[in-house]
């Protein structure tokens, strides 16, 4: 029998738009990696999985990052209560400038 996920993952309609701006080949890294990252424990933080410190303007309170040189950033919230997250953007970071959904956001 398969194993289920303790949380489920949804989307910002947003995010799919920040989507069009990552090239088509690192699509599917970035839903495999998303599904394996923040399935089961998301909130607990890692090397490349962190609290932020402030909210992010869009209502995120983690970043996961991963990719090629970590480049992807990927910004989420957990609801521990309805094990929910909701993954509300996605980004590259380009040197110390991150693009999300084409426009630069503050580190």
């Amino acid at each position: 029998m398969a194993r289920r996920s303790k949380f489920t993952i949804t989307y910002a309609p947003e995010m799919y738009k920040h989507l069009e701006w990552i090239e088509l080949k690192y699509h599917r890294l970035v839903a495999t990696t998303i599904k394996e990252q923040l399935s089961d424990t998301p909130a607990r933080e890692t090397r490349n999985r962190k609290p932020l410190e402030e909210p992010a303007s869009f209502g995120a309170t983690w970043e996961l990052r991963f990719g090629p040189k970590n480049s992807f950033r990927v910004f989420y919230d957990v609801n521990h209560e309805e094990k929910a997250v909701s993954v509300l953007a996605i980004g590259v970071k380009k040197g110390n400038q991150l693009f999300i959904g084409g426009q630069e956001f503050e580190l």
